[in-house]
């Protein structure tokens, strides 16, 4: 009889960067639990990694913005005995405008979503990494990290809060044989833009934007080589140098002229 398959849980994979972060995993050997509250995009996840990869997929469709989603998915792995060496936590949401005009229910979300479900994730799966001593947690944080701008004042914050969560979580995880690491990403192509608003392909060409293949390729390369955290691009890099030093006027500039916009470069 063969070993039993090391299985790679990713949020968010029915789409843009968890759905390359499931495919780089997937060619390392690793099969998937696939979450998302999208069933058919997983259903095609499915079939698509098990055709090009010799590997299993396990899919969840489930909305991870309910309270209980990471003790959910933990049950499922744990009643199929299935051997999770990888965390992703990848699943996010783009929630744009004044925080007092946001649905409260979209609030909610977005502050379990980013916050409270990769947290519980992350608890639950690495008691039992410890107790193997191998395991992988990527977080999947943002350059906004950096700097609480208006207008995405739900985005940024919470994306800070899983970076710093993330340091710590490493931090205590030394010497367990749990590696812990951040990818905080800038900009990518994916769904979360709207096409009309923004010139994808003048984006992509001058840097500003990244496509979701890159940034699973760079995230998935520093998960395995234990680094601490890796801003994919260098547009990003000197984004997240400058973005802490803009004084608060600029930001209350900027913030009148794009209160009405609906993208973002964040």
């Amino acid at each position: 009889m063969g070993e039993s398959p090391k299985y790679a849980i990713v949020t968010g994979a029915s789409s843009g960067i968890g759905w390359c972060i499931s495919k780089e995993l997937a060619n390392r050997g690793y099969s998937i639990v696939a979450v998302s509250n999208q069933a058919v995009q997983l259903n095609k996840l499915k079939s698509e990694l098990e055709n090009s990869y010799p590997i299993n997929v396990q899919t969840i469709d489930y909305d991870l913005t309910n309270n209980d989603a990471a003790q959910r998915i933990f049950d499922f792995c744990q009643k199929k005995n299935l051997m999770v060496e990888v965390l992703v936590n990848n699943a996010g949401i783009l929630v744009y405008g004044d925080v007092v005009s946001i649905d409260t229910k979209k609030t909610k979300n977005i502050l379990q979503l980013h916050m409270n479900t990769p947290v519980m994730l992350c608890r639950l799966f690495c008691e039992v990494m410890v107790k193997n001593r191998i395991g992988y947690i990527l977080n999947v944080s943002s350059i906004s990290a950096v700097m609480p701008y208006p207008l995405i004042s739900l985005y940024g914050p919470t994306k800070t809060f899983l970076r710093q969560f993330t340091r710590a979580l490493r931090t205590e995880m030394k010497g367990t044989g749990v590696s812990v690491s951040c990818l905080l990403p800038g900009a990518t192509a994916t769904a979360m833009y709207d096409t009309k608003k923004i010139n994808i392909p003048l984006a992509l060409k001058f840097g500003i934007m990244k496509k979701p293949e890159f940034v699973a390729k760079v995230g998935v390369a520093t998960l395995f080589k234990k680094k601490a955290e890796v801003i994919p691009g260098m547009f990003n890099k000197i984004t997240m140098l400058f973005i802490p030093l803009f004084p608060d006027f600029i930001i209350g500039f900027i913030y009148r002229k794009k209160k009405n916009a609906i993208g973002n470069i964040f």
